[in-house]
């Protein structure tokens, strides 16, 4: 009972939360297309880990149990891999399909800080935006840029997401109140925090292997019009802060070990407090696919409009962790930070429709014969993520899905 094809095998044993069919919830692992219940091998007393309550397996998220501390869930998952290393029967017990569970959002998200780490996407749009201007911003390269979103608007994948409203320029310039006719999905990595600290505190970029517990991915669903219109001279709001559907395995950083990388160069030298020697990029490939209701209605299958490599990212974990931290901003076990869209210097690695579509301009021609410039009502989005493969375990992070459902009616 390895589950290695499917990517969910031993060398993985990402960390979740389902539903059971009884109703209560269960902190999980995946072993193939099987959910481990964690609680049960604590039960049996199989997971002789010091430092573990065995009560936050009953949890309706991982927060207590990231709080616990890397050696605590390191601990739990090595536990797993020697019992089903040897075909233990209490795993084989502790196992239920994962169609006979509903797998929720793994955290309690408290903080949600977004950055936009990808030189090749912030380079996309700077052009798109700003023709004939340089395309990034002063000092894009001497520090992480983001923006502190909304953690109450996370959702678990396959949650629909409704077409959101928000104010754009009309036709005499004037703004109206209506629904987006922009909206756009981004594929992005999140980085889940175990650490606690106090205001005041920092984390420099060597806590990363213990201030984060891993990885899950992240669609930052956005209303391009809204925020054409809304982000001078603040930044986003309404065209963010409607939805972000996130997966619902969390990839811990053990896992993904093996496939850290060199990042790109960067220049100018980052400032001391984003030094981070090592490599600590992560071979990790993201691809989505885009379904429209037509489609599914004709059987024909989603069609992939973006590929691209997690590497590719200019600034790294460990400098995203710093600069979050580094005025002494708090955090709590759950907290997220996003990369910002995963986007590639190639043709179909942008993560996003407004780099794809080239604000619209140029529309995606689908299998069915429709196009897309922005999303419409029925599409659903799916992005997967994974790493390995060939003669390297493969390590499979998953995937996060939304459909698009119709903007409801606007009481005044």
């Amino acid at each position: 009972m390895t589950g290695d094809a499917t990517g969910f095998g031993l060398a993985n044993l990402p960390l979740g939360v389902a539903r059971l069919l009884d109703g209560s919830t269960a902190v999980v692992t995946r072993l193939g297309s099987s959910a481990v219940v964690l609680a049960s091998l604590a039960d049996g007393h199989l997971l002789p880990v010091p430092g573990l309550d065995p009560s936050v397996l009953s949890d309706g998220s991982l927060n207590r149990l990231l709080a616990a501390g890397r050696p605590v869930w390191s601990g739990v998952r090595r536990a797993v891999a020697d019992l089903a290393r040897v075909d233990h029967p209490a795993v084989v017990k502790a196992s239920v399909a994962l169609g006979e569970v509903e797998m929720l959002a793994p955290v309690a998200v408290g903080d949600f800080v977004d950055f936009s780490a990808s030189v090749h996407h912030a380079t996309n749009v700077g052009r798109l935006l700003r023709p004939g201007a340089d395309p990034l911003r002063p000092g894009w390269s001497r520090m992480p840029f983001g923006y502190s979103g909304r953690a109450s608007s996370f959702v678990a994948s396959g949650t629909a997401v409704t077409r959101p409203y928000g104010q754009v320029p009309g036709p005499d310039g004037d703004p109206v109140v209506g629904p987006t006719a922009a909206l756009d999905f981004e594929a992005e990595v999140g980085f889940v925090l175990a650490a606690t600290t106090a205001p005041g505190d920092r984390l420099p970029t060597a806590a990363f292997p213990d201030a984060v517990a891993g990885v899950v991915l992240v669609n930052d669903w956005s209303a391009r019009d809204v925020q054409a219109h809304e982000s001078h001279p603040l930044g986003p709001f309404l065209a963010k802060s409607f939805a972000t559907s996130v997966s619902p395995w969390l990839v811990t950083l053990d896992a993904l070990d093996a496939h850290r990388v060199p990042g790109p160069p960067q220049e100018p030298p980052p400032a001391a407090y984003l030094a981070a020697p090592g490599h600590w990029a992560y071979d990790v490939r993201v691809e989505v696919e885009l379904r429209t209701e037509a489609m599914r209605a004709a059987g024909i299958p989603a069609a992939a409009v973006s590929r691209s490599s997690f590497a590719s990212m200019y600034w790294t974990g460990p400098q995203l962790l710093a600069h979050a931290t580094v005025n002494g901003a708090a955090v709590r076990a759950g907290d997220v930070i996003g990369s910002g869209t995963v986007s590639g210097p190639d043709p179909g690695s942008q993560g996003c429709l407004l780099e794809l579509t080239e604000g619209g301009s140029r529309p995606l021609r689908l299998p069915d014969g429709t196009t897309r410039a922005w999303l419409e009502d029925g599409d659903t989005l799916v992005v997967r993520a994974w790493a390995g493969g060939g003669p390297r375990p493969l390590i499979c992070l998953g995937e996060v899905a939304g459909t698009v459902a119709p903007a409801r009616s606007l009481e005044v």
